[in-house]
């Protein structure tokens, strides 16, 4: 179980990470850049607040981890398409999101955090 705990404050930590530089990112790009990429620089302030709601879910344990699970598994959904999207369709990310590229501009970990959170929740609800 303490492991577990561990595991489960670094996961919330990581989102904690991403919710606070995607949020900074995203409101730069807003109130600077958004004529250059409207598209992109939405899908960024999509992402932080995603960032934002899962962290904040998973912090708050048993009582959220519905909502956990919706805003992960919605992460999760939004870095497969807008990183298919960005491959197939790379004019409309002329500038990148968080999750252009499956994440790549920052080392993929927008691809694996949704995975390892769904894991995570999986297993908090099988010990419930």
């Amino acid at each position: 179980m303490k492991n577990s705990m561990g595991v489960g404050r670094l996961l919330i930590a990581v989102y904690g990470v991403f919710a606070i530089s995607a949020s900074a990112r995203a409101s730069y790009q807003l109130a600077t850049e958004f004529g250059d990429a409207p598209i992109a620089y939405l899908l960024s302030t999509i992402s932080a607040l995603v960032y934002i709601v899962a962290t904040i879910a998973l912090a708050k344990g048993q009582k959220f981890a519905k909502i956990a699970r919706v805003a992960v598994l919605f992460e999760l959904v939004g870095v497969v398409v807008v990183g298919v999207l960005s491959i197939a369709l790379p004019e409309w990310f002329a500038h990148p999101s968080v999750w252009s590229g499956f994440g790549i501009g920052y080392a993929f970990i927008p691809l694996l955090l949704p995975i390892l959170g769904l894991i995570w929740l999986r297993r908090q609800s099988a010990r419930a």
